[in-house]
C-alpha cells in the first residue's frame, strides 16, 4: 500500500491510549491406544537426522518440551465456589443442533436457574487477592450467565463430573467487559479472526496475565459454550451467525444450522456498518478506499467489514462490534498472557474457535477433549503465542483440529507464532489435523509435530479434510519456516472426495478444478479462498519444510473402492496474478525447500493425478510409497 496508507496504522498501545475518545472505559487409555496405533503403522520413534553435519531440528523440539514440562505453582489453598454462592441448577431436553446438519436432544439449564457468574467472578478476585491458589468448582450443574475471567497466580479446576453451561444469549456476554460502548454493550478487548476488535466476551477469558491454570480432573469436567441451542423463537443459535457457506463439494457440512436466506449473518452486509469507509478513515486516498472496499457492499458484512477496518488503520478503539453485529466469540480466549495451564477438561458446542491464546507466552494444553462441531470450532489456534506444547489431546472438530495464526491485515504487531510442538495427539474431524494459516500475516516458524494418530473415526460422514495442511494466499501473506513433522499414523485416510476452490478472474488455475479444501493428504494452499479478500498485496514465502513417516491406510469409498485420499499431494504455490496493489509489484517466491520423505500415503482415488504442484521449486519425494509406486524424484512447476 502507499506510504501515508501505512502511516495510518495504529499500535495496539496507541489505539489503548483513544480509547476513552470513543467508548468509556481418561487419558492412561488414551495414550495405549495412541501409541498402539502408531506402533501399527510402522512408525518407529528414533530417526536419525537428515544429515550428520546438519542441527538435529529434533533437539530443538525436545528443548522447548523440557522448557514447558515444568509445572507451575499455585498456593496451596482452595477457594470452593459454593462459598461464594454458587448453586446447582436443573438441567431439561431441548432440541438443538450438534452439528452443521445435526440435531438432536440435548441438556440445557431450565428457565429460572440460578446464575453462578457472580460467585465465579468473586470466588476469583478473593484467590487472586490472597496471592494465588485453587478456585475449585464441585460436581454438579452450573449455569454461568456471563463470562469467567481469570487473573494472575489462579488455578480455575472442575471436579469430575462439573458441568458449566455457559448462557446461550449473546447479549450476556455484553454486560461485563470493561469498555462501554452504549448501544453496542459493555465490550471486551478481543480479536476476532485475527483482527483485532471489541467485542462480545469469550466465555472463559484472560488479558495480561501471569501463572494461570484451567484444569478439570478428567474429561466428565465440562465446558459447555450451548453454541447450537438456539436463543430466540426463529431458532438462531451462535452457529446460525456463519451464515452461507461457500465450500464446493464438502462432505458432512452442507448448511449452516438454521440458517435461512434474509436473516442477518457474519457474512450478510450490515447496515449499521458505514456505506463508505470515508466515514471511519477519512484520511484515505480514493484509490485506497476502493481497494479495500472492493466492488458491491459485501464488505460491509461483519466478518469483512473489520478486515476492511485493520487495512484502512482505524484504531482498536473504533472496531466496535457486539449487539447489533455478529461476530461470535471464541470460547477460550487468552491475550497477552504467561504460563498458562489448560488441562484435563471436556469443550464442546462452542460458538467460535474452541482456544484461542493470542501473544501468549509459555503454554501448555495437555490432555483437554476438544469436541464442537458447529461452523469454525476449531480445536487450538495459538496465534502469535511463543513456546506452545500441546501434547495427549483429542480433536474433534466443525473447522481445523489445530491451526497456527499470526495475525491478519495490518494487525500483526505481536509478531510471528514460533516454538510450538504438537506430539501424541489423536484427531477426528476437521478441516485439517494440524493447519498453519490462514491468518499468518505475523509468520510462523520453528514447529514441530510428531507421534500423532489422524484417526479420522468419523470417515464415513463426517471425514477429516486433509492431514498436513498450511492455507495462505496474497492477503494473508507471511511466512512459513522451519516446520516438522514426523512419524504420523492415518489409518482411516483422509476425505476422498475432492473439494475444489474458486480462483480469481484471470487467474492461471482453472476454477474449481484444484482440491485445495479437502482431498489431500498434505496440502499447501497459498491461493486459499481469493475471492474472499479485496487487498492482494502480500506474497507470502514458504521454505523449509520436511514431513517423515506419514502412513495412511485405505477405506472403502461409496462407489466400492478402496482410498487412502482424492490426492496424496497437492502444493499450490502463490498465484501472481492475484496481486492487485501498486506497481512495482513485490516478488512472487515459489514454495521451496520441502522434502518429504519415508511415507506411505496409500491408494489416491485420483490414481491417474497423484499429486498436483504449481509454483513449486524442489519438492523432494524420497521413498514416498502411493499406491503401487515408490517414488523418489524432485518435482518443480
Amino acid at each position: 500500500m502507499p506510504n501515508n496508507h501505512r502511516r495510518l496504522i495504529s499500535s495496539s498501545a496507541n489505539s489503548t491510549i483513544q480509547m476513552n475518545k470513543d467508548c468509556s472505559m481418561t487419558i492412561n487409555t488414551q495414550r495405549r491406544y495412541l501409541m498402539k496405533a502408531l506402533s501399527a503403522a510402522g512408525i518407529s520413534f528414533n530417526l536419525p537426522a537428515s544429515a550428520s553435519t546438519a542441527p538435529d531440528p529434533w533437539e530443538r523440539a525436545q528443548a522447548i518440551v523440557d522448557r514447558l514440562s515444568k509445572p507451575l505453582a499455585f498456593r496451596k489453598q482452595d477457594f470452593d465456589v459454593t462459598s461464594y454462592g454458587a448453586r446447582t441448577c436443573q438441567v431439561a431436553k431441548v432440541k438443538g443442533w450438534i452439528s452443521f446438519e445435526d440435531q438432536d436432544m440435548i441438556d440445557k439449564p431450565v428457565a429460572g436457574s440460578p446464575d453462578c457468574y457472580a460467585a465465579f467472578k468473586a470466588a476469583i478476585q478473593a484467590c487472586h487477592e490472597a496471592g494465588g491458589g485453587r478456585v475449585v468448582i464441585p460436581a454438579g450443574d452450573w449455569y454461568c450467565a456471563g463470562p469467567i475471567v481469570l487473573l494472575s497466580n489462579v488455578h480455575v479446576h472442575l471436579k469430575a463430573g462439573a458441568h458449566i453451561y455457559f448462557s446461550n444469549n449473546p447479549s450476556d456476554y455484553a454486560k461485563y467487559g470493561d469498555i462501554d460502548c452504549g448501544k453496542n454493550g459493555k465490550l471486551t478487548i478481543s480479536r476476532w479472526q485475527s483482527n483485532d476488535c471489541l467485542n462480545y466476551s469469550p466465555m472463559i477469558y484472560a488479558h495480561g496475565q501471569d501463572n494461570i491454570a484451567l484444569t478439570g480432573e478428567d474429561w466428565t469436567s465440562i465446558l459447555d459454550g450451548q453454541g447450537g441451542v438456539p436463543f430466540d423463537e426463529a431458532g438462531v443459535s451462535w452457529w446460525t451467525w456463519k451464515g452461507k457457506l461457500n465450500t464446493i463439494n464438502p462432505v458432512g457440512q452442507g448448511s449452516t444450522p438454521n440458517f435461512k436466506a434474509g436473516m442477518m449473518s457474519e457474512n450478510t452486509p450490515n447496515p449499521l456498518n458505514p456505506a463508505s469507509l470515508a466515514a471511519v478513515a477519512p484520511a484515505l486516498t480514493e484509490a485506497e478506499r476502493q481497494l479495500i472496499q472492493g466492488a458491491g457492499d459485501k464488505w460491509r458484512a461483519d466478518a469483512q467489514y473489520l478486515p476492511a477496518l485493520s487495512e484502512a488503520g482505524v484504531p482498536l478503539s473504533r472496531r466496535i462490534f457486539g449487539i447489533g453485529h455478529y461476530l461470535p466469540p471464541p470460547m477460550i480466549q487468552l491475550i497477552g498472557c504467561t504460563n498458562v495451564l489448560l488441562e484435563g477438561y471436556h469443550v464442546q458446542y462452542t460458538p467460535f474457535w474452541q482456544h484461542h491464546p493470542v501473544h501468549c507466552r509459555n503454554i501448555v494444553i495437555r490432555k483437554v477433549y476438544a469436541h464442537s462441531h458447529g461452523p469454525n470450532n476449531d480445536g487450538f489456534d495459538p496465534e502469535a503465542c511463543d513456546y506452545v506444547l500441546v501434547e495427549g489431546c483429542t480433536f474433534d472438530t466443525g473447522d481445523d483440529c489445530i491451526a497456527i495464526k499470526s495475525g491478519k491485515d495490518q494487525d500483526t504487531q505481536y509478531g510471528p507464532s514460533q516454538n510450538i510442538v504438537i506430539q501424541n495427539c489423536i484427531m477426528h474431524s476437521g478441516h485439517g489435523a494440524v493447519t498453519l494459516g490462514s491468518e499468518m500475516a505475523g509468520g510462523i516458524q520453528n514447529v514441530y509435530a510428531q507421534k500423532l494418530v489422524f484417526e479420522n473415526a468419523n470417515w464415513k460422514t463426517k471425514p477429516l479434510n486433509t492431514a498436513i495442511r498450511l492455507k495462505t494466499n496474497m492477503n494473508r501473506g507471511g511466512y512459513l519456516r522451519n516446520f516438522y513433522v514426523r512419524d504420523i499414523s492415518i489409518p482411516n485416510g483422509v476425505q476422498t472426495s475432492p473439494s475444489f476452490y474458486a480462483s480469481l478472474p484471470g487467474s492461471p488455475i482453472q476454477s474449481k478444478t484444484v482440491a485445495t479444501a479437502a482431498g489431500a493428504i498434505v496440502t499447501f494452499d497459498c491461493d486459499y479462498t481469493p475471492l474472499a479478500d479485496n487487498v492482494r498485496t502480500r506474497p507470502p514465502v514458504v521454505e523449509n519444510v520436511q514431513i517423515s513417516n506419514v502412513k495412511a491406510g485405505n477405506v472403502q469409498t461409496r462407489d466400492g473402492k478402496l482410498a487412502s485420499c482424492y490426492q496424496a499431494i497437492v502444493v499450490l504455490g502463490p498465484v501472481a496474478s492475484d496481486y492487485n496493489g501498486p506497481q512495482p509489484a513485490p516478488p512472487v517466491f515459489p514454495v521451496s525447500g520441502v522434502t518429504i520423505s519415508d511415507c506411505d500415503f496409500g491408494t489416491p482415488a485420483n490414481a491417474a493425478q497423484p499429486w498436483f504442484v504449481y509454483n513449486v521449486k524442489g519438492l523432494t519425494l524420497k521413498n514416498v510409497t502411493i499406491g503401487d509406486k515408490t517414488h523418489n524424484t524432485t518435482l518443480s512447476a
